[in-house]
């Protein structure tokens, strides 16, 4: 299913590039996932099977026509039509990767165990754009449970330094 996302993705990213509105597009796609997430019954409507999917295609037009661009909402019409719907958040998300992509930007989320200093951050961001060679937007979280250290995740990959994991490798050290 992924895969099915990523090409309505990249389909609407291309139409994004043309019109030379890859931001605004992503824009109206957050704006998009926001009012789903205000209203999880609104996704319901769209999925259910026993309304007309006529009916779908037309409540998504009176909810967001003159809101959204309009290549978007005939973005969002079509995957009603196809009964693709239920992959929107996975196309917003690969849309993202593909925004991110083409601005040389990584998403990261540094977690650590407690908040860090705005200095910590920058070195953290300084050393990850050095290594990825782009820019790096940062999402910090703190999770107490990795008692120290942190974890990064970025471009599908997971640097961790946590003294959870130290301590786990060592617990295996000791009982073999």
């Amino acid at each position: 299913m992924n895969d099915i996302a990523k090409e309505y993705a990249e389909a609407l990213f291309v139409l994004a590039c043309e019109e030379n509105s890859k931001n605004e597009y992503a824009q109206a796609l957050d704006k998009v996932l926001t009012e789903f997430s205000e209203a999880p019954e609104y996704m319901d409507f769209l999925i259910c099977p026993s309304v007309p999917v006529t009916e779908r295609v037309s409540a998504i037009e009176e909810a967001f026509s003159g809101q959204i661009p309009v290549y978007v909402l005939h973005f969002l019409m079509l995957l009603c039509e196809k009964g693709r719907i239920s992959l929107l958040k996975s196309c917003i998300k690969e849309y993202g990767k593909l925004l991110d992509a083409s601005d040389n930007t990584a998403e990261t989320k540094v977690i650590s165990a407690v908040e860090l200093t705005d200095d910590e951050k920058k070195r953290i961001v300084k050393k990850l754009e050095k290594l990825l060679g782009k820019s790096v937007v940062a999402e910090y979280i703190t999770d107490p449970s990795i008692m120290g250290g942190v974890v990064i995740e970025t471009e599908g990959r997971v640097i961790d330094g946590s003294l959870r994991r130290h301590l786990h490798e060592v617990k295996e050290v000791i009982g073999r």
